[in-house]
C-alpha cells in the first residue's frame, strides 16, 4: 500500500503546482473566457495566428470559427497582413500561414503595396515585388492559394504565365538600378520602390493577356489545400456536414479521448493514401483522413484491405469503423476493420439539415443548483442520469456562489429529451427546487 501511495505521489508530483500558480493559471482562463466571449472575432484570429506554425491547429481552430458564424477570408496579397486580422467581424487569412512564403516575403509585398497601391495584376505584382525577397516559390503558393485572385485572372492562366511575369519583372527591376546608377548624380525623384528601385522608373509595359482557363473544383481545391494547409474558398465536406454527423459516433479531434481499442466509426475524406508492404512480404496501407476539425492516420490491413481499397482513393468521402490504438502518447491512430463511402442523396442532406437547425432552436434545459450545499458526488449522480436521457436539448447548470449566479454548459454527450421520467430522476437527485416544471 505504501509503495502504490509512493508512487501515486510521484506520478502527480510531475504535473503539480502551487497556489500561486494555480490562480495564474485561473486569471489567463477568466480573461481568455471573457474575450472570447466579448470580442469573439478578435480573439480567434490572435488564436490562430499564435498557432500558424501548427498545422494540425490551423484548420480545427479555423473550423471553430465557422461554429461560431465567423466567416474566414481568403488571403489576398492586397489586404491580407502578417497574421490574421479582423475585418467587418470577420477574420483575414495571414500570409504567414501560406507555405512557403516567409516574414521578408510578406514585407516586401506589403512595402510594394503602401508605395505603389494595390497590385492590379501578376505582372504588375512581379514588376513591383522586390524579386530578391519574393521567389518563384512564394509566387506559386500565393497564386494556388488565391491570394492573388482580387486580381480577376484563374490560377491557372497565372501559373501558366508564372515564368515569363517573374522573368519580366526581374529585367523591369534590373534595367531600373542600372538606369539609377547611370545617372547617379541626378536628382533621383520618388523614392526607391522594390529592390531599391524608384517606383517611377518601373517601366509600364504591355503583357500578352493571361489565359482565362481554370482548373476543374476538385483541382482548384487541391493546390489550395497544398499552399495553406487546409480549403478555404470551399470543401467538400462542408455539403454533407450535417449528413454525415448523424452516421459518426465522434469527430476525429476527440479519438484521443477514446479508450484504447474502443471501437468507433468516424467519417471524412482521404486526403492521402500509401499502400506498402510488412516485413512478412503482406501488404497494408496508411491513410490520413480528414474532416473539418482535424485528421487521424488510418491503418488498413489484410481481408479489410483487399474488400475495401477501392474506396480508399484521395479525395474521397468515406465511412471508416475501426479501433482506436493509442500507439504512443499524443499519437492516436485507427485500425480500419471497413470503409464505407460515403454519398447522401439530396433529400439526405436536406433532412439533416433541417435537423440541425431544429436542433439549434430547442430550449436547453436549466438546472438551477446551490453550489455551497452540493455534495462532493452530486456531479457523477448527475452525469448519471443525464445519459440515460440522451437527446438533443442542451443542459445549463446555473450555478449560485458567494459571488453571483454563474452558468456552466455541459458538453454534447450529456445532450437530453427533456421528459417527466427525467425530471423525476432529476428532482430525486437534485431536490425539486433544482428542476423547471416538466
Amino acid at each position: 500500500m505504501i509503495e502504490w501511495l509512493w508512487s501515486s505521489n510521484e506520478k502527480s508530483a510531475d504535473y503539480s503546482f502551487n497556489r500561486s500558480h494555480a490562480a495564474c493559471y485561473a486569471l489567463i482562463a477568466y480573461r481568455t473566457g471573457w474575450l472570447k466571449a466579448n470580442y469573439p472575432a478578435e480573439y480567434m484570429a490572435a488564436l490562430i495566428s499564435s498557432v500558424m506554425s501548427t498545422k494540425d491547429k490551423v484548420p480545427f481552430f479555423v473550423a471553430r470559427c465557422e461554429d461560431m458564424g465567423i466567416e474566414i477570408l481568403p488571403p489576398d496579397v492586397n489586404l491580407s497582413d502578417h497574421e490574421f486580422t479582423v475585418v467587418d467581424g470577420n477574420i483575414r487569412f495571414g500570409l504567414d500561414a501560406v507555405k512557403g512564403v516567409g516574414y521578408q516575403a510578406v514585407e516586401a509585398i506589403k512595402q510594394a503595396r503602401e508605395e505603389g497601391g494595390p497590385f492590379s495584376s501578376l505582372w504588375d505584382f512581379c514588376a513591383r515585388v522586390d524579386c530578391r525577397a519574393v521567389n518563384r516559390k512564394a509566387i506559386e503558393a500565393l497564386i494556388k492559394c488565391g491570394a492573388l485572385g482580387s486580381m480577376g485572372a484563374s490560377r491557372k492562366g497565372m501559373l501558366a504565365v508564372l515564368e515569363q511575369a517573374q522573368s519580366a519583372g526581374q529585367k523591369a527591376q534590373q534595367d531600373a538600378l542600372i538606369g539609377q546608377a547611370s545617372i547617379f548624380d541626378l536628382d533621383s525623384g520618388p523614392s526607391a520602390g522594390a529592390g531599391g528601385a524608384p517606383a517611377s522608373a518601373l517601366p509600364s509595359l504591355s503583357h500578352a493577356p493571361i489565359p482565362g482557363e481554370e482548373f476543374d473544383q476538385a483541382q482548384l481545391l487541391a493546390i489550395e489545400k497544398e499552399a495553406i494547409g487546409l480549403f478555404i474558398s470551399a470543401h467538400p465536406l462542408k455539403r454533407v456536414r450535417d449528413a454525415l454527423r448523424e452516421r459518426v459516433d465522434c469527430s476525429l479531434t476527440a479519438l484521443p479521448e477514446r479508450q484504447d481499442k474502443e471501437w468507433v466509426t468516424v467519417g471524412g475524406i482521404i486526403a492521402q493514401a500509401k499502400k506498402i508492404r510488412t516485413r512478412n512480404g503482406d501488404p497494408m496501407m496508411f491513410a490520413t483522413l480528414d474532416d473539418l476539425e482535424g485528421s487521424v492516420e488510418v491503418l488498413v490491413f489484410g481481408n479489410a484491405l483487399s474488400e475495401y481499397e477501392g474506396s480508399l482513393g484521395v479525395d474521397q468521402i468515406v465511412l471508416v469503423r475501426g479501433r482506436v490504438d493509442h500507439k504512443e502518447a499524443g499519437n492516436t491512430c485507427l485500425v480500419a476493420q471497413s470503409v464505407e463511402p460515403f454519398r447522401p442523396s439530396e433529400q439526405d442532406v436536406e433532412r439533416a439539415r433541417a435537423k440541425q437547425e431544429a436542433i439549434a432552436e430547442i430550449l436547453p434545459l436549466q438546472l438551477h443548483l446551490d453550489a455551497a450545499r452540493l455534495p462532493a458526488s452530486i456531479i457523477d449522480e448527475l452525469k448519471h442520469v443525464l445519459v440515460n436521457f440522451p437527446g438533443e436539448s442542451e443542459v445549463v447548470l446555473v450555478m449560485s456562489t458567494r459571488t453571483g449566479a454563474r452558468k456552466l454548459r455541459l458538453g454534447p454527450r450529456y445532450r437530453v429529451c427533456s421528459s417527466p421520467g427525467l425530471h423525476a430522476e432529476l428532482a430525486h437527485v437534485l431536490g425539486p427546487a433544482s428542476v423547471p416544471a416538466a
